[in-house]
């Protein structure tokens, strides 16, 4: 076996050797941040003057969300998507009005209910309002309340959706919203001839197949369907 001397091994060097490498090496990290250091001398500062002047945040700054009530339909999906849980939402089967509750306190300015709306135009979040710094959360400027009619089954009076959501997913789907009978009862409601009387049917009983063009939720049109469609064993 041939030996190998120490001056022809190549992964040894002495130190000397490894020092001068070093500073071959770290020559032009050194020079980059001294230019970067001269040019940040003669520049102005990147820091605003702010709370003196007002600041002016960049395009696409993540601030307050504002919501659109005109856009928005109550759908529910912020308050699912949101990590802070700063959207909550309250309904009240007597008054048949959904209450969705904003807490800015709480809010991280993440945009999940900004991304995941699906009007893409009920909350967007500002880049001009930001400053929500109060000494007491439980003002008007941190909680704000929105109210959005619900829409309940005339049978066993659960909540279906709001009807605003459900007036967005019909014009949504177009002619494929006819398929729903939910859908196209809640259509059939806007369309009301004048001087006709209401030709409305009411659930007097048990439900019957004529009870499919009242407004059900799909528990109560799943009934329907096994007690009247699906012949009897």
């Amino acid at each position: 076996m041939k030996s190998v001397s120490l001056k022809d091994d190549v992964s040894w060097r002495a130190p000397s050797d490894l020092f001068n490498k070093n500073c071959k090496q770290m020559k032009y990290p050194k020079i980059r941040e001294l230019k970067e250091a001269v040019i940040s001398l003669f520049s102005a500062p990147y820091t605003t003057q702010f709370p003196k002047e007002p600041h002016k945040p960049y395009e696409g700054f993540r601030g307050k969300p504002v919501v659109n009530n005109e856009k928005c339909v109550g759908c529910l999906t912020c308050s699912n998507v949101c990590p802070p849980y700063a959207i909550t939402v309250q309904d009240d089967k007597d008054r048949g009005i959904r209450t969705i509750t904003r807490d800015y306190g709480k809010c991280i300015f993440c945009g999940l209910c900004e991304r995941y709306c699906i009007t893409d135009e009920g909350v967007k979040l500002s880049d001009e309002i930001y400053d929500l710094s109060v000494f007491d959360r439980n003002t008007e400027e941190t909680i704000e309340k929105q109210e959005k009619e619900l829409l309940l089954c005339e049978n066993c009076h659960a909540i279906i959706t709001t009807k605003e959501h459900l007036q967005f997913l019909h014009k949504k789907l177009g002619p494929k919203a006819y398929v729903n009978t939910v859908g196209l009862n809640v259509f059939n409601q806007n369309i009301k001839p004048d001087g006709r009387e209401e030709t409305k049917t009411r659930i007097i009983d048990d439900l019957q197949r004529k009870d499919t063009f009242n407004i059900l939720c799909p528990n109560c049109l799943h009934k329907i369907q096994l007690k009247n469609l699906l012949p009897d064993e």
